[in-house]
C-alpha cells in the first residue's frame, strides 16, 4: 500500500541493501536478514539502506521488559498491518516516514527476501529520531492510574480528585514519557522536561500534534465500536520537519477497550497480550532472565486476541 503524500520508491532505491546472499528466500519471519542492521528492538529489526531504514516486524512478544522465547503466530504481520492502517487514515495531520507497505514496491535488491517481508516489513525514510515518547491519554488506567492513586496527577497535569480506575478525563491529556534503549523501563515526565529535553518550541508542537492524532484515531475507532483509551507516538526530525515514525496505535502501543463493555472502576479487557501477562502472573515468574516459555493455549489466545484488534479496527478480515 502506498501512503500518500510521501515519495514512492524511485530509481535510486534499487541500489540499496546490498546483493541478496544464496538461499535468501528461504527466510523464516524472525530470521536475521544479510543485511546492514541499523537497530534490534524486543519485536522488530531494522536495517539501515542508506537513507532509507526497513522495519520488519517479527512474532517475537515481550512482557515485562523481556522477550519470551516463544513465538504469537503472525503478530508480526498484524502489527505492520494495522500501524499501514492507521498511517494512511492519519497522514493529513502530521507527514510520517512511510515510503511503502508492499515487498512488490520495494528495491530490487530486496525481492530475493519477499516471502520473509511480505506483510510484517515497510520501507520508511531515515529520521533523526527524537528520544522521547509522546503519550495522550483519554482514560485513567495503566501506569497513569498508579501515578494519579499516588499524587494526584499524571506527569505534572492536575486532574480532578475522586476519579476512578477507567474514569473517561475531561479531555485528551498529553504525558510524555522518556524513550529508553537496551531494555530499560520508559520514566513518565513532565512536560517541562520534555521541553528541556527537545526544546520548548518543539515539544509544544510535538504535544498539538499528538493531541491532534490521538482525537481523529480516536473517532474513527470509536465508529467500530472500540475505545482508545491511551496511545505513543514518536517522532523523528526530516528536512527540519516533524515526521511520525516508528509504529502507530497497535494493541503494542495502545490500549484499545470494547466500548459496549466499558465500565469505570475496574480495570478493563484491552485487545493485546493481557493473556501473556496474566499467564507470566499466575506462575509467579519473578520477572528475572531467562523468560520462561508459554504453553499452546495462551499462544493461540494472544494470536486470536491481536487477530480480533486487527478486525475490529480495520474493518476487514485478517
Amino acid at each position: 500500500m502506498e501512503q500518500r503524500g510521501n515519495d514512492a520508491p524511485g530509481s535510486r532505491l534499487q541500489a540499496v541493501g546490498g546483493n541478496p546472499s544464496p538461499g535468501a528466500s528461504s527466510l523464516q519471519p524472525g530470521t536475521a536478514l544479510p543485511l546492514p542492521l541499523y537497530i534490534r528492538g524486543k519485536v522488530r529489526d531494522v536495517y539501515d539502506l542508506g537513507d532509507f531504514l526497513l522495519m520488519v516486524a517479527s512474532d517475537r512478544v515481550s512482557a515485562f521488559d523481556h522477550v519470551l522465547p516463544t513465538l504469537i503466530p503472525d503478530k508480526g504481520k498484524i502489527l505492520t498491518q494495522i500501524s499501514a492502517f492507521w498511517f494512511e487514515q492519519l497522514w493529513d495531520v502530521v507527514p510520517n516516514h512511510i515510503v511503502a507497505t508492499n515487498v512488490d514496491d520495494f528495491p530490487l535488491s530486496l525481492q530475493p527476501f519477499n516471502a520473509a517481508l511480505k506483510g510484517r516489513s515497510m520501507l520508511v525514510k531515515k529520521t533523526k529520531k527524537l528520544p522521547v515518547e509522546c503519550v495522550v491519554r483519554e482514560y485513567l488506567a495503566g501506569s497513569g492510574w498508579k501515578e494519579y492513586q499516588e499524587t494526584g496527577e499524571i506527569c505534572g497535569v492536575r486532574l480532578p480528585p475522586g476519579l476512578r480506575e477507567s474514569d473517561r478525563l475531561l479531555e485528551p491529556v498529553f504525558t510524555p514519557a522518556t524513550k529508553e534503549e537496551g531494555g530499560k523501563h520508559d520514566e513518565n515526565i513532565s512536560f517541562a522536561r520534555f521541553a528541556e529535553i527537545v526544546g520548548k518550541e518543539t515539544a509544544e508542537v510535538l504535544r498539538d500534534r499528538s493531541i491532534a492524532l490521538f482525537i481523529k484515531a480516536s473517532r474513527l475507532a470509536d465508529r467500530q465500536g472500540l475505545i482508545l483509551c491511551d496511545t505513543k507516538f514518536e517522532f523523528g526530525i526530516l528536512n527540519g520537519v516533524i515526521t511520525l515514525i516508528d509504529e502507530i496505535l497497535t494493541p503494542d502501543s495502545s490500549r484499545y477497550w470494547e466500548k459496549s463493555l466499558w465500565e469505570p472502576g475496574r480495570s478493563q479487557n484491552s485487545f493485546d497480550k493481557q493473556f501473556v501477562r496474566d499467564y507470566l502472573e499466575s506462575i509467579h515468574w519473578n520477572k528475572q532472565a531467562p523468560a520462561p516459555a508459554l504453553p499452546e493455549d495462551i499462544v493461540q489466545k494472544t494470536r486470536a486476541k491481536y487477530m480480533d484488534a486487527y478486525q475490529r479496527i480495520t474493518g476487514k478480515p485478517f
